[in-house]
């Protein structure tokens, strides 16, 4: 969508992907809507297997939609894989060696490509700690989180108030960083991942 107007309705879409994370739509330049096409809202390819395909700038456009259900943030991936589960493992969460969760009934979140989440009961997490921050992210898989900061560790905890629907068992359930917390799977101790988020 585009000024409130469809721009194209296509089952021809290429997934490209310019880069290691998700990929990006490139739509036949023929089935575009003229009226809603400016030299500011594509970039135009010309190579090989994308010749006659453009590439929507994603901010620009007022929607996307796959069948009916809209995408939001990025297009996904068919690779990607999310999966909540419960679970009744113990789950604890130290930070500078306070105990600032601990919870047997997280829920277990496996995303392709990151390491396991764990998401913790609000009951079970320490909020006296906890203080909000500004920041929100958005997930195409997942929805949009709001943060909180521990102390001096900045925007370390996360919480989903209305997930997307293949996401819906994390619903105000939170997770920290396995990568900035030491982490605790019934009393085994989890080494910290190296991600692009640690």
């Amino acid at each position: 969508m585009c000024h409130g107007q469809p721009l194209i309705d296509t089952t021809n879409a290429l997934l490209v992907w310019e880069h290691d994370y998700y990929p990006r739509y490139y739509l036949p330049a023929d089935e575009l809507a003229e009226q809603c096409v400016s030299k500011n809202c594509h970039d135009t390819s010309g190579i090989g297997d994308l010749f006659g395909y453009v590439a929507l700038n994603w901010d620009e456009m007022d929607g996307w939609f796959e069948e009916d259900e809209e995408v939001f943030v990025h297009a996904r991936s068919p690779f990607v894989r999310v999966d909540a589960l419960r679970s009744s493992r113990t789950v604890r969460v130290e930070i500078d060696g306070e105990v600032v969760a601990e919870s047997t009934s997280p829920v277990v979140l496996f995303e392709t490509g990151l390491p396991n989440r764990y998401y913790l009961p609000a009951l079970d997490v320490r909020h006296d700690l906890l203080t909000p921050t500004e920041l929100q992210t958005s997930c195409p898989y997942k929805g949009t989180a709001r943060y909180w900061s521990v102390g001096e560790h900045e925007n370390i905890v996360w919480s989903y108030p209305t997930p997307l629907p293949e996401s819906q068992p994390i619903q105000d359930l939170y997770c920290f960083y396995n990568e900035k917390v030491d982490l605790f799977v019934d009393g085994v101790f989890v080494e910290r991942p190296v991600t692009k988020f640690g």
